[in-house]
């Protein structure tokens, strides 16, 4: 069974959590607060806490067999002595039973331990209001789900990220043209004239991140997109009490692909956004290579909120440090066609009143 940390008050022994207003490890039951800080140095002590030994033996149940238990892993919770079973990659959770906010450190043990983490700035509370607001001037949005609607389950996930460093050395080639039209009291002219237009340069890119969780939609995730890494801060296991966190599963030699994918296209973007003053502009060809790479492992905040209407799920995802609300609403089909028909009626009546006028004319 792999250990489990939990974070205790060190004035009454209560569980403590992150605070994301006050941005220290707060007690809810004396109102202490402490800064990380302090809580690396108890961190240090409760490592070396020492494990009674009280085994038990008992013929109750019966023997797993081969491939059940592929997969699983099970937590003791100290405080209540709950037993969370999570997959392989959970790494942070709360006990289903007393609440408690729980690390499991196992999880940790024999993998890649993170660089950095985001820590959240928005709580639970927040989340939901961001949702309501979410909801707010979609026209579209059916009403019955804005009134019935009730979000079934939201966590505070950290969500693992590989973060690549690199500068961009670019050489980029460009077809262009530029067309001048003059006439005279003949003919009309149109001399088109063709250009090869070359761009080179360096572009330094530092945390393009790519998500390295099977779990997280990519698109979900670089939705709520950017993250302000420069409040990124060494990882510490006490940034994770009261949140979820998951551990990779998709590595850094996995994500390169993903990464060079959005450091060429971010690339290309900016320096053909330099060729000005053409009439067309088509790519010829694009060379680009890195130099310095590097990448980093980071923990980033967001929260997640899920619910059902009509059979139907529905994801939201929320930025736990910027607060940007992204996901996708269902569609109200009897007012999208009403909107579909006024809208056809007024171009309708526009076309009609052109043909009107300039049959006057």
């Amino acid at each position: 069974m792999a250990t489990l940390q939990e974070y205790k008050c060190p004035c009454c022994d209560g569980a403590i959590s992150f605070d994301t207003d006050a941005q220290k490890m707060a007690c809810p039951y004396c109102g202490n607060e402490f800064e990380m800080e302090t809580l690396a140095a108890y961190d240090d002590e409760l490592r070396n806490d020492g494990e009674s030994d009280m085994r038990w033996e008992t013929n109750a149940g019966g023997e797993w067999q081969e491939g059940e238990t592929d997969g699983l892993r099970i937590y003791l919770c100290d405080s209540c002595g709950g037993e969370i079973v999570g997959d392989e990659t959970l790494a942070a959770s709360q006990c289903p039973y007393c609440g408690n906010p729980v690390v499991m450190m196992g999880q940790f043990m024999g993998e890649l331990k993170p660089d950095l983490v985001v820590p959240f700035r928005f709580d639970k509370k927040a989340a939901k209001e961001a949702l309501l607001n979410h909801y707010k001037g979609k026209k579209l949005l059916p009403k019955v789900f804005k009134d019935e609607n009730h979000i079934d389950e939201i966590k505070g996930v950290y969500v693992p990220f590989w973060l690549f460093d690199a500068d961009a050395d670019a050489n980029i080639r460009y077809k262009a043209t530029r067309v001048h039209c003059w006439s005279d009291s003949n003919y009309n002219y149109t001399r088109t004239s063709y250009y090869s237009v070359s761009r080179r340069g360096t572009i330094g890119f530092a945390g393009v991140p790519v998500d390295g969780s099977t779990k997280m939609a990519d698109d979900l995730m670089e939705s709520v997109e950017p993250f302000d890494l420069s409040q990124a801060v060494d990882f510490q296991t006490a940034y994770l009490a009261g949140f979820v966190a998951d551990k990779y599963d998709v590595d850094a030699d996995s994500s390169i692909e993903k990464a060079n994918q959005r450091i060429k296209k971010s690339t290309e973007d900016a320096f053909a956004s330099t060729v000005q003053g053409y009439a067309t502009v088509i790519p010829a060809s694009s060379s680009i290579n890195l130099r310095n790479g590097n990448a980093r492992y980071a923990l980033l905040p967001v929260w997640i909120l899920n619910t059902e209407w009509n059979g139907e799920k529905y994801t939201f995802a929320m930025n736990g440090q910027t607060g940007k609300m992204v996901g996708n609403l269902p569609v109200d089909k009897g007012a999208f066609w009403k909107w579909f028909s006024l809208v056809a009626v007024i171009s309708g009546a526009a076309a009609f009143g052109l043909q009107l006028l300039f049959g006057l004319l």
